[in-house]
């Protein structure tokens, strides 16, 4: 029997964008597999007041199990308001490519979903995006949609090359499928390694700088369908500290590099309403986790290190809110 996600008391995006558009700071979309990280997650949000978009990917759903996935959502909307705050919750469907894929998640309680037809060419993208917001809507759900294609891997997402958005479509994407937002590329990309050493230029300290997203493409967006809201993926930033960690006790992360923080606040404060990060989320819980098992070799109790590890990921979500994408203070 389907379920509407009022019952779980989620909202949808749409609110959430309007404001976040017109008061220039972005949606945190933070993906979950599990109870620690939906914890650090609804932690770090409640303590900045943050608004917050929980993503599910499809490999999520079939690792976690959809039913006890949509139970932990309705026990996120309790769980924040023991926490003392009660921010706004999106239910959300990452990644989703097929239409019984987002029905499945509409019907049991998400209150938001990405149908990526970025695959197909362009008129079997509008079809099939469409007909997910036809659905959508018809229950109140909101639906991302996405023009372009980011390289990297993330789950069920693999590709090998980055694919602009051409500005030019996205006014008439946007008209034929209804699409609430907006996925775009504009070089970012999936993953931990998302640019090699030599597409890399060094700063003066050393450090590898990433080839300059184009925001002269996100420009020419916002002025072809003025406030709409956008979003970006594959925006983790891939903090240095903790791929150092993970590779001191035992690690093998080679050419991790990221997006720099201050290139995504400047893109939050633009029509880019709601910013994707995974792998920040993963590399610091596995930072934590070697670190536990290289100090305690004989610890083999769960909360003893799965404990540090959600409360050093609270730690990252609480410095991503308030001075990457500004959404703290905005609940």
């Amino acid at each position: 029997m389907a379920i509407s996600y009022k019952e779980l008391g989620l909202v949808n995006s749409k609110e959430l964008f309007r404001k976040a558009v017109a008061g220039g700071y972005a949606i945190p979309a933070y993906n979950f597999n599990n109870l620690e990280q939906m914890q650090a997650i609804l932690q770090a949000c409640v303590e900045t007041k943050s608004p917050v978009i929980l993503q599910v990917s499809s490999g999520a759903r079939k690792y976690a199990n959809a039913t006890l996935l949509r139970n932990m959502a309705k026990g996120a909307t309790e769980y924040v308001k023991e926490l003392g705050y009660n921010i706004p919750i999106v239910l959300h469907l990452d990644h989703g490519d097929t239409f019984e894929l987002c029905k499945e998640c509409i019907d049991n309680g998400f209150s938001s979903v990405m149908i990526d037809g970025s695959h197909h060419s362009y008129e079997e993208n509008i079809a099939l995006t469409k007909k997910v917001v036809e659905y959508a809507h018809a229950h109140d759900v909101t639906v991302e949609g996405e023009l372009g294609v980011l390289a990297g891997v993330e789950d069920d997402v693999v590709a090998e090359h980055s694919t602009y958005t051409k500005p030019s479509e996205v006014e008439d994407f946007v008209k034929r499928t209804g699409v609430d937002s907006l996925a775009i590329s504009i070089g970012t990309s999936h993953g931990a390694n998302k640019f090699t050493p030599a597409q890399c230029t060094k700063d003066a300290n050393g450090v590898l700088i990433p080839p300059m997203l184009r925001f002269d493409i996100l420009e020419e967006i916002e002025k072809r369908i003025p406030g709409f809201p956008i979003v970006l993926h594959g925006s983790s930033s891939v903090p240095p500290e903790h791929v150092e960690t993970i590779n001191k006790f035992g690690g093998a992360l080679k050419d991790t590099i990221g997006i720099p923080e201050e290139w995504l606040r400047k893109a939050a404060k633009s029509a880019v309403c709601k910013i994707n990060i995974d792998s920040d989320g993963r590399l610091a819980m596995t930072a934590s986790i070697r670190k536990t098992f290289a100090e305690k070799p004989g610890e083999f109790d769960p909360r003893k290190y799965l404990g540090p590890a959600r409360d050093l990921l609270k730690e990252l979500y609480k410095h991503k809110n308030i001075h990457v994408l500004g959404s703290a203070n905005q609940a």
